[in-house]
């Protein structure tokens, strides 16, 4: 049996909040915009990815957190994105369609070497199709 091994885990960049801290510090004398902004801040910061071998985790939340947990065989599509402002930063949005009920579609924002981690993943999605003997089937 092999053993559940870490491929990638980290944050969404901050850069998510570009537009949100430029209004804000425009409108800094209003005080409340400094709240919003430091808000927008932990919503991010707290938002961590980890992706195994076998699995993606997605935990969320400031005050109370949500753990999601999604397995790699349950992947149907991915979709690499990478919009001009992630671009400039060398960041991208990977887009998962998934057969979970619970999580039909997840996009991991804002995260650095999207590319090279897209193909990681789709490796490891066919190393777990084949060892949960599970196959996707296209019923149209």
């Amino acid at each position: 049996m092999s053993e559940e091994k870490i491929i990638w885990s980290g944050t969404p960049s901050q850069i998510l909040n570009f537009g949100v801290f430029i209004i804000c510090l425009l409108t800094c004398f209003l005080v409340v915009p400094i709240f919003y902004a430091l808000w927008k801040y932990l919503v991010v910061k707290c938002t961590k990815y980890v992706i195994t071998t076998e699995r993606i985790k997605i935990t969320t939340g400031v005050f109370s957190t949500k753990t999601d947990y999604l397995e790699l065989y349950r992947i149907n599509d991915i979709t690499f994105e990478q919009p001009l402002l992630l671009r400039i930063f060398s960041l991208g949005n990977l887009k998962l369609i998934t057969s979970d009920t619970s999580t039909p579609e997840l996009t991991l924002q804002a995260i650095p070497s999207s590319e090279e981690l897209q193909n990681e993943i789709r490796k490891h999605i066919e190393t777990q199709r084949d060892k949960k003997r599970a196959r996707v089937v296209d019923f149209t």
